[in-house]
């Protein structure tokens, strides 16, 4: 039963699931309006069928809702079509593409007044059942091709920056609810980009490189009457050149909110040529006199005349130049903006002007002219378009049409070189090394120097004739240019720029040289070279004229400086560890404010190599030399303990220190503060000898007991004392410069002569027992660094025998700085006894017995009386036999 509910459950089921599938045919949302002889598509889908994935289709239509149904065209049979479709269908003129197995569309590719009807689109019937709809409807209306495009031809050739208007008519016959749309393209050769649509929604849509402009009103469209539209393009440029085209687009609004465009007719307006303005623009710079020949302090006057096409579409910037030099700019704003020189020289020329007189005429002027204001002059001309349009509020994009330059206009001023007098006299004469030297160098009566000119100077110097082969040949010390700057010669490059050497102007007319501190090679003969400069067109300084003035020469007795040096001993090392420690004293002559660098050198002998052992700068800075051991570094001292005495100290002296050691001094001189030094002379010291021979330390041991006799579990204590005496590198021994190794020996008393070690511990501080054949324990303490104590815990009859200790020195040579092992010690003999106790040795087999007895006595007791109890009981009392000798008989 329960079987049977379930099954018609399932075929319910089945049959609800397979009703709510009903097959769909759908069509384009009519009706259709489309155009005489143009290309039509109709598309038909079939949804929710059952059968084959692949459907077939078949289209039919009538003329009228009434009228007889007339087969187009079918995709299963290829003589479905009617005798009026079958030729149309042959000749591809009516056809079905196929877009997917449930989705096609009928194509009429040139569709003619004839075709207008009502159109099905038929599915024939797959489905196990009928459901739903097996064909749809659409209507088709063919209007005829009323679409006229008509433009009117643009001018061939317009100047750039001018306005060009492009007219075109688009209209059509209205016989049913149809929409124009108007759209103006540029073509390039192969390139076609579209400007701007208007329509069919009234909308207008511009092309990507156009929209900026449009936004900025440099394209407008001007709708007219009767389908008339103009399009005006704004202060063209070059990139507007080209062949523009019309295009007019008949369109249709189906339901669903789509536009379809059923027509569409293009023509070619014409070809536009964009004159570039650079063509047209020429500039022309012009003076009134020719050539232009002003003495100085007069006014110079250009004119700069600028002539195109187009001028006045075009905003022009203006710019004199002086050689490559801006000198003054008018703008495009006509803001007029004076350049200065970098070089700051335009507070030496003259006052510059620039004005507009006319549409394309430009005066410059220039009051006040100097010899700096010659030179060539050149007029630029930028010529810049506006990219947006009126509406832009005159804020638009600037584009730059074209720069052109003039011829230069040559224009001379009268110069008259300057004339002064030089006058070289010594300030300061050194009379020994090292003073300083001050040379003057004067300028008088000078005239003719150009307004803003200014003085330059050049020193040299000539070495005397004893110096060598060039001795003759002068050298540069360096020079001050117009502008003030420092330029050195290459040989006192380094003194000039470390402040030894000084070129100073003191005064307008007055130039110094200064030497801190004059050595020798600064002997010689000096001079003065001083130059007039002036500020060029250009912004640059340039030389007029120069003049020598005559040697004057610097020159001393020279006193060579020297120096001896005497070392002493201060503190003697006779013994390794002790301290040794010299003096080097310094006395100079002819040597003024100096600092010492100071070199301690030794060697083993005095053919052996010589070692350096500490280093001392003149500016006391401390370092170790390559034979200096790095771990014994903090054991030397240098120091500088007087003006020119200096104290080295060795501390712990070792068997490798010994030889002789000196000091290596060299003087030191600086021209200032700051500077490098320059050596002056150098000396070595006497040299002082460290020799001494080693006396190592000599030791001695002792052994020793408190108590030499115990009794057995006892503790049992021996000590093992050292001593030393003779040389030690410090006060005392210590911890850090002295350990010992320590063993300790056993002679068993009743086993033989054979000695055993019993324990040891090494100079780390590590203890080592042995195995021994006793139930006590032993344990090493050190006391102190000289005294160690061998403790015998629960000592037993076996521990009875002698006892020593042996004992390996080891200390810290002052000598050498290594450990060295000393000789073996071996102490005296020590006797330890372990007594024997005779009760004590009773008292456990007594107490043993005791308890023995007492346990066999009890147990006896208790088995006699279990013994008793059990077999003794009460019988019937049996009397004796009177006749017993009778029974004897008998028997």
């Amino acid at each position: 039963m329960k079987m049977d509910y379930s099954l018609l459950t399932l075929i319910i089921c089945i049959f609800t699931l397979g009703g709510c599938s009903a097959r769909v045919v759908k069509v384009s949302p009519g009706p259709l309006i489309r155009v005489e002889g143009q290309p039509v598509s109709i598309r038909c889908e079939v949804k929710e069928y059952s059968g084959p994935r692949e459907q077939d289709f078949e289209w039919v239509m009538s003329r009228e809702a009434s009228a007889t149904k007339l087969k187009i065209i079918s995709t299963f049979d290829a003589t479905y079509s009617q005798p009026s479709f079958s030729k149309r269908v042959a000749s591809g003129d009516i056809s079905v593409v196929r877009l997917s197995d449930n989705e096609l569309d009928l194509k009429i590719a040139e569709v003619k007044a004839l075709d207008a009807g009502l159109y099905w689109c038929q599915t024939p019937s797959t489905d196990s059942v009928m459901s739903g709809n097996y064909e749809a409807q659409v209507q088709l209306i063919v209007i005829p091709n009323t679409l006229s495009v008509t433009p009117q031809t643009p001018p061939p050739e317009v100047p750039e920056g001018s306005d060009i208007t492009l007219s075109c008519s688009v209209t059509r016959t209205l016989t049913q609810p149809t929409y124009l749309s108007v759209t103006w393209s540029l073509k390039n050769g192969a390139t076609s980009e579209e400007v701007l649509t208007f329509g069919p929604q009234g909308g207008v849509v511009t092309g990507p490189k156009f929209t900026r402009r449009y936004a900025d009103g440099g394209i407008r469209l001007v709708p007219g009457k009767n389908g008339q539209f103009d399009l005006v393009i704004s202060r063209v440029t070059t990139s507007d050149g080209g062949t523009y085209e019309c295009n007019g687009t008949e369109w249709t609004h189906e339901s669903g909110g789509k536009w379809i465009k059923i027509v569409e007719n293009t023509k070619e307006m014409g070809t536009v040529k964009v004159i570039p303005t650079g063509q047209s623009l020429s500039v022309k710079a012009t003076s009134p006199t020719t050539p232009p020949l002003l003495s100085p302090g007069d006014t110079l006057t250009l004119l700069c005349s600028v002539a195109a096409d187009n001028l006045q579409a075009l905003a022009l910037e203006v710019t004199w130049l002086a050689g490559e030099r801006d000198l003054v700019t008018m703008e495009r704003s006509g803001v007029v903006i004076a350049n200065v020189s970098a070089s700051g020289a335009q507070g030496t020329r003259g006052e510059t002007s620039l004005e507009r007189t006319g549409g394309g005429e430009f005066r410059l002027g220039v009051r006040g002219v100097s010899m700096e204001d010659a030179g060539e002059y050149t007029c630029r001309v930028r010529a810049f378009i506006e990219k947006g349009g009126k509406s832009a509020g005159g804020g638009g994009r600037w584009h730059m049409a074209a720069e052109k330059r003039s011829s230069p206009v040559m224009v001379k001023v009268s110069q008259i070189k300057p004339s002064y007098t030089l006058t070289l006299e010594p300030a300061v004469n050194p009379q020994v090394t090292a003073e300083p030297t001050e040379l003057a160098c004067h300028v008088t009566n000078i005239t003719h120097v150009p307004l803003g000119g200014r003085l330059g100077v050049t020193w040299e110097h000539t070495a005397l004739p004893e110096g060598g082969a060039d001795a003759k040949t002068p050298h540069p010390i360096g020079s001050l240019d117009g502008s003030g700057n420092l330029l050195p010669g290459s040989m006192y490059s380094d003194r000039l720029m470390g402040g030894a050497m000084s070129l100073t102007r003191v005064q307008p007319n007055t130039f110094k040289l200064r030497i801190l501190r004059t050595q020798e090679i600064d002997m010689g003969q000096y001079s003065c070279t001083v130059s007039a400069w002036s500020t060029s067109s250009q912004g640059d300084m340039v030389k007029l004229t120069e003049h020598k003035s005559s040697p004057v020469t610097v020159q001393w007795d020279t006193k060579r400086p020297t120096m001896n040096v005497v070392a002493k001993r201060v503190r003697e090392a006779s013994v390794g560890g002790a301290t040794f420690e010299m003096s080097c004293t310094v006395t100079t002559e002819n040597l003024g404010e100096a600092g010492y660098s100071v070199l301690i050198q030794s060697q083993e002998s005095l053919e052996g190599n010589v070692r350096t052992i500490m280093t001392l700068s003149p500016n006391n800075v401390v370092q170790h030399g390559g034979a200096t051991d790095p771990n014994r570094r903090d054991s030397l001292v240098l120091t500088k303990s007087g003006l020119a005495e200096f104290r080295f100290r060795l501390a712990g002296v070792q068997l490798s220190d010994r030889g002789f050691y000196w000091c290596d001094i060299t003087a030191w001189t600086k021209q200032q503060p700051g500077q490098a030094w320059t050596k002056a002379t150098s000396a070595e010291s006497n040299k002082a000898r460290i020799d001494f021979q080693e006396n190592g330390p000599s030791f001695t041991i002792a052994i020793q007991s408190d108590d030499t006799s115990v009794y057995p579990s006892r503790t049992a204590k021996m000590e093992c004392s050292l001593s030393v005496s003779g040389s030690s590198p410090k006060t005392g021994a210590t911890q850090d410069d002295l350990a010992y190794e320590v063993r300790w020996f056993f002679t068993r008393l009743r086993g033989g002569q054979t000695t055993t070690q019993v324990a040891s511990v090494d100079r780390f501080g590590i203890v080592k027992t042995e195995e021994r054949n006793s139930s006590s324990e032993v344990a090493i303490e050190r006391r102190d660094t000289h005294t160690y104590l061998m403790n015998i815990f629960g000592t037993q009859d076996g521990d009875s025998g002698e006892y020593y200790c042996v004992a390996t020195p080891w200390y810290l040579s002052a000598s050498t700085g290594a450990w060295t092992q000393a000789g073996e010690l071996t102490s005296s003999r020590i006797f330890l006894t372990v007594q024997f106790a005779v009760w004590d040795s009773l008292q456990l087999p007594l107490l043993y017995g005791a308890s023995a007895s007492l346990g066999v006595g009890l147990f006896s007791l208790v088995l006699g009386l279990v013994c008793a109890h059990c077999c003794c009981r009460n019988t019937t009392h049996t009397p004796r036999s009177r006749n017993k000798l009778m029974d004897l008989e008998m028997d």
